[in-house]
């Protein structure tokens, strides 16, 4: 019986360690796009970089593997749809943002969806409790 109760434990600090690290990179995307729009706004330096397509794709891909093992995980155990809706709904925008020109309205659409997504993780460790 305690090996079953250990596991449980193991399984549930792995869910909510992926819900962490899903918060952490929403924080990075932020901090990607704002630096972003600083440095090549200001300096002109680095816009092949900082804009490549691949970082964006690869942001969404990561958000999208961590965000559905975390929060799916957390809503077979907790049958609550809020972290699944208000995640899925910043992965919207965040995809969304792909779709556009680089400016504005692809800094507001990311920005919102990392929100988003780091709220519906912040839900999932909460409702999870």
């Amino acid at each position: 019986m305690a090996t079953s109760s250990a596991t449980f434990a193991n399984r549930a600090s792995l869910r909510r360690r992926l819900d962490h690290v899903g918060i952490a990179l929403a924080g990075f995307c932020a901090v990607h796009c704002l630096a972003t729009l600083l440095i090549v706004s200001a300096l002109g330096l680095g816009s092949h970089f900082l804009l490549a397509e691949s970082i964006h794709r690869t942001g969404l891909v990561l958000a999208v593997i961590v965000a559905g093992f975390a929060i799916g995980w957390g809503y077979l155990r907790h049958r609550l749809l809020a972290p699944l809706a208000i995640a899925g709904s910043g992965i919207a925008l965040m995809a969304g943002a792909l779709i556009v020109e680089h400016g504005a309205a692809e800094l507001w659409l990311t920005l919102a969806g990392v929100v988003l997504v780091s709220g519906g993780h912040v839900l999932n460790l909460r409702a999870a409790r």
